[in-house]
């Protein structure tokens, strides 16, 4: 049996304006992801990572359109599926993505708890439905599973907690179905450098239980993506330009457009 998690052929995706004019925003993309693997995605703003991620997720709404290609998770097609399909058969279920503001994404007036128990009750098939009760008793196991606060995150609103405490939370109920795969876009980049470790060891920790198979990382920092990515993927113009292990992208990159990315860093002599 493969142990590939995810798939993605040919992939091109493009705006429509409303004038009917089309704007490619990811041209011709593939890959692989296999379980246990940890693949690394980097490149300036604008360079279409964001659409990219709406497109492995299969939530491609107008007006983002599919030019051609294909997503496969375990084999599974998420092409030429509708966005409720998606949303109810497939997303925190089979793929899930950390995003990059908890304090955006969390609802302002509900507080953590409830925000979690909603993963739930959206994602319940008839004759398989929990009760509240039920509900909860899981979001405490894997919050207390996270080595967080509990009690008092899980009773507090998204503006009671630090930043770091929110980022945490966005990730515990992220990950309460246990995707096969985790999008982590840029999770680290609103916080502070003591923080990031803790997220980033959070988010590892969880791979290395089992909670999710394969992880996709986002970030502009390559010394980062250095240290968390087996392989790395160049994005440049709606394009992977070059793809490679870690180490080679690092300390020994080939397309231009890496060598300036790796040139634009602050300070690159400290990776291993």
């Amino acid at each position: 049996m493969s142990d590939v998690v995810l798939e993605v052929d040919h992939l091109s995706l493009h705006y429509l304006s409303r004038f009917g004019e089309k704007f490619h925003a990811v041209r011709d993309v593939s890959f692989t992801v296999s379980k246990g693997e940890v693949l690394g995605i980097a490149g300036e703003s604008g360079c279409g990572k964001s659409t990219l991620v709406s497109g492995l997720m299969g939530m491609c709404i107008p007006p983002l359109h599919v030019t051609s290609g294909d997503v496969r998770i375990n084999g599974e097609s998420l092409m030429n599926r509708t966005v409720e399909d998606v949303r109810a058969n497939v997303l925190a279920q089979k793929i899930s993505m950390i995003p990059q503001g908890a304090f955006n994404t969390l609802n302002p007036v509900r507080k953590i708890k409830d925000s979690a128990a909603d993963v739930f009750y959206a994602h319940q098939k008839s004759g398989q439905r929990l009760s509240r009760a039920e509900i909860n008793d899981r979001i405490y196991d894997r919050f207390d599973e996270l080595g967080m606060e509990t009690k008092r995150i899980l009773n507090s609103y998204p503006i009671q907690l630090t930043a770091g405490e929110r980022q945490r939370s966005v990730i515990g109920i992220s990950t309460l179905l246990n995707p096969e795969i985790v999008i982590a876009d840029e999770p680290t980049s609103a916080l502070d450098v003591s923080t990031q470790k803790e997220v980033i060891t959070m988010i590892f920790d969880l791979l290395n239980k089992g909670i999710f198979s394969s992880m996709i990382f986002i970030t502009h920092e390559l010394p980062l993506l250095y240290h968390v990515a087996d392989d790395i993927a160049i994005m440049y113009k709606g394009q992977f330009v070059e793809r490679g292990t870690s180490e080679q992208i690092v300390k020994n990159p080939q397309h231009d457009y890496t060598k300036m990315l790796m040139k634009a860093m602050v300070r690159c002599d400290y990776v291993k």
